[in-house]
Formats: C-alpha cells, sequence, structure tokens
C-alpha cells in the first residue's frame, strides 16, 4: 500500500523533496497531490514547472535538486510514484475504500491546515486528508508558517485531537548540521519518524552532549 504525500503552497519545497526521496529509497510506494497553489511554490524556489503531462521528468528534475538548488545533487528514480491531479475528486486517495498506509502533507500551509480541519475538501489534497482521518489512517501535518496566529493554533488543535501528528518545519541543530540540506533532512526525517518509516536522514540524539560537534 502507498502513502499519500501532499504538497500544498506554503514555502519549502525542498522538505517535500526530501520526504519523497526518502519514502522511495525505503522501498514505499507513493501517491502523489500537487496542489495548484504548490506548482507557484515550487516555480519561484526551484525554477521548475510542474506539470501534469509531464510530472515524471519534473519530478525527476525537482526530486534530482539539493536544498540549496543544486540540479544533479540527487538520483532520482520516481518508478514508485502514482500522481494525481489536485483537481481529480474521483481519483483513488479521494475514497476510504482506496487502501494506503496513511498521508504526509508537507509542507502543509495555513490555508491547507485550515482546510483540513474545517473537511472543506476543496481540492483532493484536502480531500483525501479528510478520509485519512475518518478512516483512522495516520495523518501527519507539516506546517510551515511563522509567527502563527490563533486561529491557525485553534486549527492545529482541532487536527491534534482529530488524531493528526502536526510537526512544525523547525530544524534542529544538535545533529551537527554543517549544510542546509541537513537541517532540511532533519524535518524530513521528523516526519517520517512520525509516520513510523525508517530512514538515515539525520543523526539521532543519544545523550552525549556536544555529539553533533564531534560528528561535524
Amino acid at each position: 500500500m502507498p502513502w499519500i504525500v501532499g504538497v500544498s503552497g506554503a514555502s519549502g519545497t525542498p522538505y517535500a523533496a526530501a520526504v519523497l526521496r526518502a519514502l522511495l529509497e525505503a522501498g514505499e510506494a507513493v501517491d502523489l497531490v500537487v496542489s495548484r497553489a504548490s506548482r507557484l511554490t515550487l516555480l519561484d524556489e526551484t525554477g521548475i514547472a510542474f506539470r501534469d503531462a509531464h510530472w515524471q521528468d519534473d519530478l525527476r528534475e525537482w526530486l534530482g535538486r539539493g536544498a540549496d538548488g543544486k540540479p544533479a545533487t540527487f538520483a532520482a528514480d520516481v518508478d514508485g510514484v502514482r500522481y494525481w491531479s489536485a483537481g481529480d475528486l474521483a481519483a483513488g486517495p479521494s475514497s476510504g475504500s482506496y487502501p494506503v498506509k496513511g498521508m504526509l502533507i508537507v509542507p502543509a500551509s495555513t490555508a491547507c491546515v485550515a482546510g483540513v480541519a474545517l473537511g472543506l475538501s476543496k481540492d483532493l489534497l484536502q480531500r483525501a486528508a479528510s478520509v485519512t482521518l475518518k478512516e483512522r489512517r495516520p495523518l501527519v501535518v507539516a506546517v510551515r508558517e511563522t509567527p502563527l496566529n490563533g486561529q491557525t493554533l485553534r486549527h492545529l488543535v482541532a487536527l491534534d485531537d482529530a488524531g493528526a501528528t502536526v510537526v512544525p518545519g523547525s530544524p534542529a541543530f544538535y545533529a551537527g548540521a554543517t549544510h542546509i540540506q541537513d537541517l532540511v533532512d532533519f524535518v524530513a526525517g521528523r516526519v517520517l519518524d512520525a509516520a513510523g518509516v525508517a530512514h538515515g536522514l539525520y543523526r539521532r540524539w543519544k545523550g552525549d552532549l556536544g555529539g553533533g560537534t564531534a560528528d561535524a
């Protein structure tokens, strides 16, 4: 069964790329939903125009880029990905009878958070998230915004109450980061931790003070 990965319009497309690469490297199948707003963010942050008719080529180029924007940093195999258009409300993930392991929304914008919390289902991303909650499957929401106002905080509490796991896009520094990719991978790794997917994206805390500095 696949994991659904939803990419919303928040800044943070490198987070999504890191999660997608790690899922594929772990041998997981992925059902990908890219929102209309996220295409604008992806174009702005990477220069890549994500097109339905050429999604495999565009996804391969996107996943090949490092967090610093340099192309061909990674070798990306996208054979394990099935792509669904965000406007396709008849797609497999729109139904609870479609078998999946769960869903990861990375990055999640405040608009996406509000839509899922309120059950709006305005597009396939929000509908798939609502289905994930009603079927009691794992839903990880990697919210990427700062500062957070009271309304968004209430929506995040509502998602937590509904069974979702909220993972802020906030990197830690104890893992000995020396590159922007290390900070991105930390957040991506915490998203995968919440989903129970094995990975080796960051150095885990072992109780040794200064361990990250020593490794670096």
